[in-house]
């Protein structure tokens, strides 16, 4: 039997990842995310990567966001119409249980779309201009909650009657990203 993880699109491309200036926190996660990588193959493990809704929409050269700026009707249209073919093939592969197993989902915690126990909130938006930056910037932090893309596709399979584990890629805690595996 094969078994499936659905992954973040950046599990499997980093070159889709904003720009980061925190060297000590890319490598941590860097380093979880190779480890992620050599247990699915070593476990034999088949990865089916999400698209990056970030990536599409705005491009490799963007600023980064918050889960705030993106849960909005057309951001969470535009998951919907990306996540429907892997809806699509998840179905597919459950239809048949004998030769497929779908074990879950390996977002990456922290992100604004792919955050699964944490994701990135706070008041930014709007012009630079005539506003205390710093402010703004310093109201970004981590805390709990989904990113859009996964709470559209939570959505999406809930529709369809599917329950997956679902879980964050989040160095602080490798034991999360890990147990998807096993």
């Amino acid at each position: 039997m094969k078994r499936i993880l659905l992954v973040s699109h950046c599990v499997l491309n980093t070159a889709s990842k904003l720009k980061t200036y925190d060297e000590k926190s890319a490598s941590e996660e860097e380093g979880l995310r190779k480890e992620i990588v050599k247990a699915a193959i070593d476990c034999d493990v088949q990865l089916l990567q999400l698209p990056c809704p970030e990536f599409l929409q705005y491009g490799s050269n963007r600023w980064g966001h918050t889960q705030n700026q993106f849960d909005n009707v057309f951001f969470r249209q535009r998951c919907r119409e990306l996540l429907e073919p892997i809806v699509m093939q998840l179905m597919e592969y459950r239809s048949n249980p004998k030769e497929f197993e779908v074990i879950g989902v390996l977002g990456i915690d922290g992100s604004p779309s792919c955050g699964v126990k944490y994701t990135c909130k706070g008041d930014w938006g709007g012009e630079f201009g005539g506003r205390e930056v710093q402010k703004a910037l310093d109201s970004c932090t981590l805390q709990s909650g989904q990113g859009v893309l996964m709470m559209v596709l939570e959505e999406m399979l809930h529709e369809k009657g599917i329950s997956l584990k679902m879980e964050g890629l989040f160095a602080p805690e490798p034991q999360r990203a890990l147990s998807m595996l096993l």
